[in-house]
């Protein structure tokens, strides 16, 4: 998965729980911005790579979703 399909299940996820999604680039360096879901925020890279099944795991676990419900 990558980030920019991350994006869009987090956007359903979002929706389904009456939850904000937003994203900020320009909060990180490079190609990093900083994802928020509700009052929980992670770092995602760059929305074009591949996120390995380990980073995409721990940033769930910031944004407090079940990897299930994804």
């Amino acid at each position: 998965m990558n980030g920019n399909e991350l994006m869009r299940k987090l956007r359903k996820y979002a929706k389904a729980h009456g939850l904000d999604l937003a994203f900020e680039a320009h909060r990180g360096k490079g190609s990093h911005g900083t994802l928020y879901l509700g009052d929980h925020r992670t770092t995602l890279k760059d929305r074009k790579k591949e996120i390995s099944p380990g980073l995409l795991n721990s940033m769930l676990k910031d944004l407090g979703v079940d990897p299930k419900d994804i």
